[in-house]
């Protein structure tokens, strides 16, 4: 297929999705979302996402999406505020005493949704139970923690093994959410997964899987007054076309990844908006390097990056809702390296000299784990990917998978040659993802390893000064850009359609936290 063929076929893509948005448009327009005088104004908060959450095990996850919902009953230590900025939560204050102590004076009168005060008690169980359970997803970002020493009732040290860099930045994200240690200890751990509780503004109602996820207001939130919303529930609806119907014609509040070719029927529609944000989240293609795969051959995987025009499927099947990277850490995150970003590598020729020089003059077989409905665009990039390759003599099995099968498959190690995943970042500090190219992180799953990446790893990691803590960071991800254990394809934009009623601006962290959707 050359050049000319494969413009034509995506120009025919381009009229295809035009054409299906056009279809839909009887389906919200005609009635539309009303805007309501305050007075009347539901105070029940409705918020369209595409995928499931993965469950009640705030340690056994690390999923962006679960985290967006738990974040709405379960609290950290600290948060990032509606700016973005770090902030003391259930802390109320804090001191590094040395580099391996950090001093953490609590709130007082914080009280679980069933009424328990939390205490420093909690907090040594909720910390140690995910630092010291190597099994749970989260263990590889909190087993540096040694051990967490109750001072007093409402003071802890938290003793790390070595000098720890980011500890404050890892106590404000997915894995360091409080838990009651009294109620797990007298109901059990199944217990709590059916009827969990946390600290947070929201309690628990209930959870009907792959449909809906519901919860009421905590009137003895610790923060005070959170009236603004008596309900939050998160619908899930995997389908584009209904969760943006659902939008337009007032079904909910929010929806989220709305695509773009609906961007103007939700700006146009009366009573809604569409709100964008550039997201802390790589779009990649995570390759096997295992022996015996034609991609544990650095120069396949080189092949497969040159062959695979990133500019072309950020501004045709996201209309510009993406920017082209040779990296994962974006602007924003402690490490980032500018030259990695905004830019791509796109050369067939090179890409054929490549698998030629690699043994395979006429391509091979391979296998794409894609999900869909996850990310913005995710099934049509995978096929315009397949298109790509297929012009260099690589043939790929698509294989299009439910997100809650894909998580599965990926945790048993059983991927292929190469599936997609978008890869953010909470802790907004390249360390966080560098750790991801380790060795020990890739045993069984893609089988990675180098070991100029390993040295600056361990380096980096007991690095107290910020400086050259930065420089090794960035030279990790010039390393990896040019090993390509990751085909790195674009950071993604944040496409959220909102209802006019609601002051609400996506944040580049992705979290749908219900106190900072505000009625106008």
């Amino acid at each position: 297929m050359n050049k000319k063929i494969l413009s034509l076929l995506l120009f025919a893509f381009v009229l295809i999705l035009s054409a299906c948005s056009s279809d839909d448009s009887s389906n919200g327009e005609a009635g539309g979302s009303t805007t309501s005088t305050p007075e009347n104004q539901s105070k029940d908060l409705t918020i369209a996402i595409g995928s499931d959450m993965l469950g009640f095990d705030i340690h056994d996850h690390s999923n962006t999406s679960t985290e967006s919902i738990h974040q709405n009953m379960f609290d950290y230590l600290f948060k990032r505020d509606a700016n973005d900025e770090l902030q003391p939560m259930l802390a109320d204050s804090y001191e590094i005493v040395n580099d391996t102590t950090l001093k953490v004076s609590l709130k007082q009168g914080v009280k679980f949704h069933n009424g328990d005060e939390f205490t420093a008690e909690d907090v040594k169980f909720s910390l140690e139970r995910v630092a010291q359970t190597p099994t749970l997803k989260e263990n590889p970002n909190y087993k540096q923690i040694k051990e967490v020493q109750v001072v007093d009732k409402y003071t802890v040290n938290i003793i790390t093994f070595e000098p720890e860099p980011s500890i404050i930045h890892r106590l404000s994200r997915i894995g360091s959410g409080m838990l009651p240690k009294k109620y797990i200890e007298e109901n059990g751990w199944d217990y709590f997964l059916e009827h969990p509780i946390g600290t947070g503004p929201y309690k628990f109602v209930e959870w009907v899987r792959d449909n809906k996820i519901v919860f009421e207001k905590f009137d003895d939130y610790y923060q005070g007054d959170i009236s603004e919303w008596d309900t939050v529930t998160f619908r899930i609806i995997p389908e584009n076309s209904t969760r943006v119907s659902e939008l337009l014609t007032g079904g909910v509040d929010i929806a989220t990844n709305i695509p773009p070719a609906d961007w103007d029927r939700v700006n146009s529609n009366k009573g809604t908006s569409l709100k964008q944000e550039v997201s802390n989240r790589a779009i990649i293609l995570k390759l096997r390097t295992t022996e015996g795969y034609p991609t544990s051959d650095v120069r396949v995987r080189q092949a497969i990056d040159y062959a695979i025009n990133d500019g072309m499927l950020t501004e045709v099947a996201l209309k510009g809702a993406g920017i082209p990277v040779l990296s994962i850490v974006g602007p924003g995150n402690f490490g980032h390296e500018p030259s990695l970003y905004n830019t791509f590598n796109y050369d067939l020729e090179k890409s054929k000299k490549l698998l030629a020089e690699a043994g395979y003059p006429d391509g091979f077989e391979m296998t794409l784990h894609s999900p869909k409905g996850r990310y913005l665009m995710d099934a049509e990039v995978s096929e315009l990917i397949v298109g790509m390759l297929s012009q260099v003599g690589i043939k790929v099995k698509l294989e299009f998978m439910e997100w809650s099968n894909f998580v599965e498959m990926r945790n048993a190690n059983k991927n292929k040659d190469a599936y997609m995943l978008g890869m953010g970042n909470s802790m907004y500090d390249a360390a966080y993802t560098a750790d991801f190219y380790s060795a020990e992180r890739n045993v069984g799953h893609t089988d990675y390893s180098n070991p100029k990446i390993e040295e600056l790893l361990a380096q980096s990691k007991v690095n107290m000064d910020p400086t050259t803590r930065e420089k090794q960071l960035q030279e990790i991800e010039k390393i990896a850009a040019e090993d390509t254990p990751y085909i790195n394809l674009y950071i993604e934009e944040i496409n959220v359609g909102v209802n006019d009623r609601i002051d609400f601006t996506p944040t580049s962290d992705e979290m749908l936290y219900a106190p900072y959707m505000k009625l106008k």
